[in-house]
């Protein structure tokens, strides 16, 4: 009876530690599964209790196991934000399509200043700044450039947009970088007028400055004293010739400006203290006319750092221009944009410029004026190029014509 007793006994104790051990192999396997449903859903806000004597070590374990899943993950976001800070820093516009080719995964700061947006969350939201920039972020692929030109709220854009494949999380994406080239293409611009004038005015001085010498020269030599009777046709020629010849060379003299402009010499000053300046040079203009003038200033106190009296001389110009295209009302607006560049708006209700001319106002000899030289817009861009900044043409229509001036 005693044997049996302990047999009994025994295999009760088996099975209770058989079921304590299914019993703890259930829960250690629900814990397990619980913990990795949580991490792959990147959820860290979990801890199995330490405070039992059964199960204690166990629990530690997948305690410590998220802890250094919670670690890592930090360290990535730590690296996310330091690439992301990076990324906002460079002078280059990032944006990451997913590979549907709509959805807009990264865009850095940079990106939104060129664009001129406050978010950027899909590629359809480009078609409302151009249909040929939506065109060119959709078209780019790997290994080709491709160019657009918009409009923005202070000058017209021209950006390089490139493009490079990557894949990211099992996903393939298309990395498209783009820079805003239009100081860089008005640069080079100027730079090939400048170098043409200059061998122009070189070549053209050696040739005719002789000619002009002796041509008056010879007109002496033919005075009243001679006897020939062709004597007073030579002369009347040769005055002709001298008369031409110093023309010319006034003429080309007066585009020696063009590449002849005195470094400026900068200093601070208030733009509503310019403008006031700038509507006394012009007043007896205006009041000729029968015209208006008009300042408005966005933001107050506007701050500019150049050459006072070269950027009077740009607006000066400007407004001589509008008055002789017959405005009777000349505006100018001054602001402070989302780069923190001042911007100034000269607009006019003159005629408008024809969308052929538009194209050619800023190139040197280029005029639309009988008596005109063609020197004065190409003179006032080279301006603003000593000041690291851009003279265009931003409209012109029946409504107004607007020209802007930036400060960087």
């Amino acid at each position: 009876m005693g044997i049996e007793y302990i047999l009994i006994l025994a295999g009760a104790i088996a099975l209770t530690f058989i079921a304590a051990g299914i019993c703890f192999t259930v829960k250690t396997r629900r814990k397990v599964t619980y913990m990795l449903d949580a991490l792959e859903d990147k959820e860290t806000n979990f801890r199995f209790s330490e405070d039992k004597l059964v199960g204690r070590k166990f629990n530690r374990t997948l305690n410590r196991i998220r802890t250094i899943f919670e670690k890592e993950k930090e360290e990535i976001r730590e690296q996310e934000q330091y690439y992301g800070k990076m990324l906002d820093h460079v002078q280059t516009g990032i944006t990451v399509i997913d590979e549907d080719g709509e959805h807009i995964s990264y865009c850095n700061a940079m990106a939104l200043r060129i664009l001129g947006m406050a978010t950027f969350s899909n590629i359809r939201q480009l078609r409302r700044i151009s249909e040929t920039l939506d065109e060119a972020f959709r078209k780019v692929a790997e290994g080709v450039e491709e160019r657009a030109s918009y409009f923005n709220e202070s000058s017209r854009v021209t950006i390089s947009i490139t493009a490079s494949s990557a894949e990211i999380r099992g996903k393939n994406v298309k990395i498209v970088a783009f820079n805003d080239i239009s100081s860089d293409i008005e640069e080079n611009e100027s730079a090939s007028w400048t170098r043409l004038i200059r061998v122009l005015t070189h070549e053209i001085m050696n040739t005719v400055t002789p000619i002009a010498s002796l041509s008056d020269a010879l007109a002496k030599y033919a005075g009243p004293g001679a006897e020939d009777s062709n004597t007073p046709d030579i002369r009347a020629g040769l005055q002709t010739i001298a008369t031409s010849a110093n023309g010319l060379i006034k003429f080309v003299e007066s585009y020696r400006d063009l590449t002849h402009i005195a470094p400026p010499v900068r200093k601070a000053f208030f733009m509503k203290d310019l403008a006031e300046t700038v509507q006394k040079l012009t007043a007896r203009q205006f009041a000729q006319a029968g015209a208006s003038f008009h300042y408005e200033e966005k933001d107050e106190d506007i701050l500019l750092y150049a050459d006072e009296g070269q950027i009077s001389q740009i607006l000066v110009n400007l407004m001589k221009n509008a008055l002789q295209a017959g405005a009777s009302n000349v505006r100018i607006k001054a602001w402070i944009d989302s780069m923190e560049s001042v911007i100034v708006d000269i607009a006019n209700n003159g005629r408008p410029i024809s969308k052929e001319s538009q194209e050619e106002i800023f190139v040197p000899f280029f005029t639309t004026k009988p008596s005109g030289t063609g020197i004065g817009l190409s003179i006032s861009r080279q301006i603003m190029r000593l000041h690291n900044g851009s003279l265009r043409l931003t409209g012109s229509d029946d409504r107004q014509t607007v020209f802007t001036l930036t400060f960087r």
